[in-house]
């Protein structure tokens, strides 16, 4: 089916729309070459990317591909009311049918670290290699309490403040101290654009699914990147994921946990350099 354009004033690259088995999706998209797909976190959407899908060196040689995951943006919510990241890697796996890509590289930002993850224990032959940046774990090995409490914390927000309240409140967080009013502006304005129901179904998958229980499932190609400002999801926990699955993990100096933001320079370099050596690597196994 075709996608239909929808054009936005925050970024140059055109939004993009299309029905996926009855289901509407959308995303931005900039770049030819090499499928690169971004995933967003929780409390953010395609337009957070703005800083790839921007960056010449990046668009250059890849095909970057930022999503809306299912409730945010454009992109309808999932039917089930308590998801897990494997019914959104269902959702990416029809993107990536309908726009033909090919083995692309797939980096997940805290959230979409888990949902990355899920894709890769259930579509490994569809993924060329796995960056996890920031990576939010999960909490479905913690007691149901904890589980309980990390849902409704979010839900109360949403509840109490409203989207506008809670982007005023909790944008700032996701960055650097001192982070420039630019960039607290930009993760403000991602925040205002939630719909709650999309939300707090994503806050639900959060706190009832672990990443470790996808990435049990996966042996190729993985690193783990995070901020080393990073509050969120600090670089200890991220650096022990790393280690318990055998990954690379790179430390992104003066970042918080929106590290693609706070860093853009190192990040797309460290991207670029990932992109390039997945490359090597298919040519590599092309040839044996």
């Amino acid at each position: 089916m075709n996608a239909v354009m929808l054009s936005d004033e925050h970024t140059r690259p055109v939004e993009q729309c299309a029905e996926l088995s009855g289901h509407r999706l959308s995303w931005r998209t900039a770049g030819t070459g090499q499928p690169v797909i971004l995933l967003h976190g929780i409390s953010s959407g395609s337009l957070s990317w703005g800083k790839q899908l921007t960056c010449s060196k990046l668009t250059q040689h890849s095909h970057l591909l930022a999503w809306d995951a299912p409730g945010y943006g454009n992109s309808e919510r999932l039917e089930a009311s308590e998801p897990t990241a494997a019914l959104y890697a269902d959702r990416l796996m029809q993107l990536i049918d309908q726009q033909q890509l090919e083995r692309p590289v797939l980096v997940g930002h805290s959230l979409g670290a888990l949902i990355a993850s899920a894709f890769a224990a259930k579509y490994p032959q569809h993924l060329s290699g796995l960056v996890l940046a920031n990576p939010a774990q999960g909490y479905a090995s913690a007691p149901y309490e904890k589980r309980q409490q990390m849902f409704t914390q979010r839900k109360t927000m949403i509840d109490t403040l409203g989207v506008d309240g809670y982007a005023e409140q909790r944008g700032a967080a996701l960055l650097r101290p001192g982070a420039s009013p630019e960039d607290i502006q930009r993760v403000q304005q991602n925040m205002r654009r939630l719909h709650p129901e999309g939300f707090l179904q994503a806050a639900w998958m959060l706190a009832n699914d672990d990443i470790y229980v996808y990435l049990e499932r996966y042996s190729g190609s993985v690193e783990v990147w995070c901020g080393d400002c990073d509050t969120i999801t600090p670089p200890a926990g991220a650096e022990a994921l790393a280690q318990r699955i055998g990954a690379a993990y790179r430390s992104i100096a003066d970042a918080g946990h929106a590290s693609y933001i706070d860093a853009p320079e190192q990040f797309n370099q460290l991207l670029s350099q990932f992109i390039t050596l997945q490359g090597v690597s298919a040519k590599g196994e092309a040839a044996i």
